[in-house]
């Protein structure tokens, strides 16, 4: 659960924002998103190789370009 608490004569409008950046902070609101439809496990499981690809792929880059740190 996320609090925010109001500091004394700050508007609204304020704490709102710092609560709408504490929420994509805590990764709330890209829950919300990726939970708003349902997703078959087929189509997960090819999601979750595609983003393994890119991981791979990115990590191969920057052992060639010598920029990999462990």
């Amino acid at each position: 659960m996320i609090h925010v608490k109001l500091k004394e004569g700050e508007p609204f409008d304020k704490a709102f924002k710092r609560f709408t950046k504490a929420c994509e902070k805590a990764g709330l609101i890209a829950n919300i998103k990726k939970n708003q439809f349902f997703e078959k496990p087929s189509e997960e499981k090819k999601r979750k190789l595609n983003v393994a690809i890119r991981k791979q792929r990115k990590l191969t880059i920057e052992m060639e370009r010598g920029n990999y740190k462990k």
